[in-house]
């Protein structure tokens, strides 16, 4: 019996640590997330940020800026971008496969039945591509301002340092 509890002890001090670290995890994955969301009965479609909202966003982080000031952005946009949904397509035909007399195609949105209502299947969102971006701000006469806004736009749009302009505010 004396052996059994040695062997227990040994195991014990070899594999503690991962046995305690599995115990953790276990508990972890027992702890409640705060149960489900609230659904709206109608299809739910997550819209991508629109520029004016963009615009607005970028006006905030840029005055929050060192020496930046007042702020005003102006972005053009190349494409507003654009939400793939999923489709359901049915091909109907007449006559052969190799040589059909005649046939029909009929698509539709696919829809998820959700606890509150359908939602539709986004299969790829495309973000608005920008063309340029004026950025007119009171520190705009400061190289070193004009820099880290230049950087800062360029970040936020994917836009490279010859679209994007940066005057000083009069």
């Amino acid at each position: 019996m004396k052996e059994k509890t040695e062997g227990a002890k040994k195991l014990w001090e070899r594999y503690k640590y991962v046995v305690l670290v599995a115990l953790a995890g276990a508990v972890l994955l027992l702890i409640p997330t705060g149960g489900l969301p609230e659904k709206d009965p109608a299809p739910q479609v997550r819209e991508a940020p629109v520029t004016a909202d963009i615009q607005q966003e970028m006006e905030e982080i840029l005055s929050a800026m060192s020496g930046v000031g007042q702020v005003k952005v102006m972005l053009t946009v190349d494409s507003d971008g654009e939400r793939q949904l999923a489709q359901s397509t049915e091909l109907t035909y007449s006559g052969t496969v190799s040589a059909p007399d005649d046939y029909s195609r009929r698509s539709e949105t696919v829809l998820l039945d959700g606890d509150g209502g359908e939602e539709t299947v986004v299969v790829k969102t495309l973000y608005p591509t920008y063309r340029g971006a004026l950025v007119v701000c009171t520190g705009g006469g400061q190289p070193e301002v004009r820099l880290a806004v230049t950087e800062a736009v360029a970040a936020l749009t994917g836009l490279t340092s010859d679209h994007i302009t940066v005057a000083k505010w009069q």
